[in-house]
């Protein structure tokens, strides 16, 4: 089983990572290299759910 790592991003570097792999991937179809991997992680990355906060209890919130 693999081993995954989650990690919080903003906005911004949700996009930057997605550019990044992109621009990786641009360059592996110049050289005629497979795509495959960074393929499937833009993917996982784009795909990514967004962490909702949590709701808070009727209390907490009248405090």
């Amino acid at each position: 089983m693999d081993e995954k790592r989650v990690i919080e991003v903003d906005e911004y570097q949700h996009g930057l990572i997605i550019n990044s792999l992109n621009d990786k991937r641009n360059e592996l179809v110049e050289q005629g290299k497979d795509t495959e991997f960074v393929d499937d992680t833009l993917i996982e990355v784009m795909d990514a759910p967004m962490k909702r906060e949590k709701k808070r209890h009727r209390d907490e919130r009248e405090r």
